[in-house]
């Protein structure tokens, strides 16, 4: 190119892309994308969450969805300047759809496109009512029998699944439900999110009393309003809980307490669902046309069971009913796993007096929170991001961006940063005899959250106790129960008063198969994962989470789930698809998640 200038390069390629597009010249927009190039669509062109790699890919795409979703007008987003480092040209770019607009981020190599994504941001005749567009609020002047806000939102809560069915059910009012219903509530979408606890909350303030977030403030902001500036940076698990009940009061989200599905069905012909609920007593019968599960994607507990459990005279519990170690002052305690909850919850019993072993069934990754939060998260969720201009949005959009296929060739520098940086750390570990792990390629915490969302501990204190030696460590399969101590394979004796059981838990669609059927549950297939075919996340590639916030096998029924910062970013894009749905836009879904029952 004549002018090697970054915005030059970056307008000539998006000038060409725009081109090719408008003309329906696919092979011509194909041929803008290098041979191991990305493009990552959330919604905007595909209907759906899809990755499609190299120029046969973006091929096949648009071929399937140019005439559909007419993607164009790309151009350099407004006030912001494409940069160049080693050889990469990375440009934050606008466009539109036929029904939407959206924003994303382009890399270019050597004049083609290497990573695009593409993220719709509204549909266009159904923007939300915010910033200029926000409601008044007051109607001034005067008005015989004006109804007050405080009426008419009582009004409504009266007659929603009552005289007046909703669109969307939410099952699940952790932080993903609610996070979608205010997502869905500001896109005029009528929606109930159905919790079977007290307030909305408990799910935080039940746990064990320890519990704390740990991922850094910055990374864990709701849709529309963030935490304050004097919120703490790792929030203690009851704040947590006020925090949602907080947001779910003044976001005004329709949440049902005291409710708990009893079944689920969907009826073919007519398209709806019926929906079951015991609402504090009373059965109640919503019939919606979506149905969402967001009861977590560390929801259903896995109760593994062993012999001799039966005649265990202590207590057995698994770690989401462990409440604290309040109870347990001077008793003999077993913790079985070694992943974060089984962490937190040694290190807790060792400081309520409890003698306490845990028992290290596979290796564990571990990395230092003050370690991860200066590497790992730095650059994206911290102060001095935002000092940069890194804002929450960006981060976001900055982290969707690393197609999922390349994303551990980021990650691996800087967990061998971590390694190298901790060095005498991990030294005191297996000193201990715990067996490390770095994931199966050396990228650490964050994809093996992706490919399987367990096998590793953010420490903040638990690892010293191991290493010197307070809490005791055990390691194998439990292989029976006795009256009185867990017997593992080789045969170590472990007495025990309480066995805490921090096994995990199992895949989403095992809610499915509960609440509605094991057939349905079968249609879907399992929820979460990539495909990478590394430990606990079989292949085939698919390349996004197996079945999350996007269409399913199985009609009108989605899945919400994940931590805190997925639960603000993918609500998103969720609602979009729940909401073009509702206003009866063509929504043509390109790359449906095929079906793989996965061990």
């Amino acid at each position: 190119m004549l002018d090697s200038s970054a915005t030059n390069q970056t307008q000539e390629v998006l000038d060409s892309l725009n081109a090719a597009l408008e003309s329906g010249d696919i092979d011509r927009a194909a041929d803008l994308f290098a041979t191991d190039s990305y493009w990552r669509d959330l919604v905007a062109v595909s209907w759906n969450l899809k990755t499609v790699e190299g120029p046969e890919g973006v091929a096949d795409m648009l071929r399937s969805q140019l005439e559909h979703t007419r993607p164009g007008k790309f151009e350099i987003q407004s006030g912001e300047i494409p940069a160049e480092e080693d050889g990469v040209i990375t440009a934050w770019v606008t466009f539109e759809t036929k029904t939407g607009r959206g924003w994303g981020l382009m890399r270019l190599r050597d004049s083609r496109i290497w990573t695009l994504l593409t993220a719709l941001q509204e549909l266009k005749g159904f923007e939300e009512n915010r910033g200029t567009r926000r409601p008044m609020g007051a109607e001034h002047g005067a008005q015989k029998n004006r109804s007050s806000w405080k009426e008419r939102r009582e009004a409504e809560e009266a007659d929603l699944g009552y005289g007046t069915q909703p669109y969307v059910v939410i099952i699940g009012g952790g932080q993903g439900g609610i996070a979608l219903g205010a997502r869905l509530r500001q896109l005029g979408v009528s929606a109930i999110v159905l919790d079977k606890h007290d307030r909305p909350g408990d799910q935080w303030r039940s746990r064990y009393k320890s519990l704390c977030l740990h991922d850094p403030i910055w990374y864990d902001h709701l849709p529309y309003i963030k935490f304050p500036d004097n919120w703490p940076v790792f929030t203690p698990k009851d704040k947590v809980g006020d925090w949602l009940e907080m947001y779910t009061k003044v976001m005004e989200i329709n949440y049902w307490t005291r409710s708990e599905v009893t079944q689920a069905s969907y009826d073919e012909t007519s398209g709806k669902w019926t929906v079951e609920v015991n609402r504090d007593g009373e059965t109640v019968t919503l019939e919606p046309t979506q149905l969402v599960l967001a009861t977590g994607m560390s929801g259903k507990p896995n109760m593994p069971q062993f012999p001799g459990m039966e005649t265990f005279k202590g207590t057995i519990q698994h770690s989401s009913q462990h409440e604290g170690p309040d109870e347990w002052a001077g008793k003999k305690v077993v913790v079985i796993g070694s992943n974060n909850s089984a962490h937190d919850i040694c290190a807790a019993l060792w400081e309520g007096d409890a003698d306490v072993t845990m028992v290290q069934r596979s290796s564990t990754h571990i990395v230092r929170s003050d370690s991860l939060m200066e590497i790992g998260l730095g650059a994206l969720y911290s102060e001095e991001a935002l000092a940069n201009g890194v804002t929450t949005e960006k981060a976001d959009m900055i982290f969707a961006s690393l197609p999922y296929r390349i994303m551990h060739e980021f990650q691996i520098p800087l967990y061998d940063q971590m390694r190298e940086r901790d060095a005498g750390f991990y030294q005191g570990l297996e000193k201990a005899g715990f067996d490390l792990d770095w994931g199966d390629d050396g990228s650490g915490l964050f994809m093996k959250y992706l490919r399987r969302g367990s096998g590793y501990y953010i420490d903040v204190g638990a690892s010293q106790l191991i290493i010197n030696g307070e809490v005791k460590l055990a390691k194998g399969g439990v292989d029976h129960f006795e009256e009185d101590a867990v017997v593992l394979t080789d045969g170590t004796r472990l007495p025990a008063d309480l066995v805490v059981l921090a096994t995990g838990y199992g895949s989403m669609n095992g809610w499915a198969a509960d609440l509605i059927s094991p057939e349905v549950a079968d249609k879907v297939g399992k929820v979460w994962g990539l495909g990478s075919d590394t430990t606990k996340d079989p292949g085939p590639w698919e390349g996004e989470q197996r079945n999350m916030w996007k269409p399913t096998q199985q009609e009108h029924l989605w899945f919400m789930g994940g931590n805190l910062h997925q639960s603000r970013h993918y609500s998103l894009y969720l609602a979009l698809q729940l909401k073009a749905r509702l206003e009866g836009l063509d929504t043509p879904v390109y790359g449906l998640q095929q079906v793989h029952h996965l061990s």
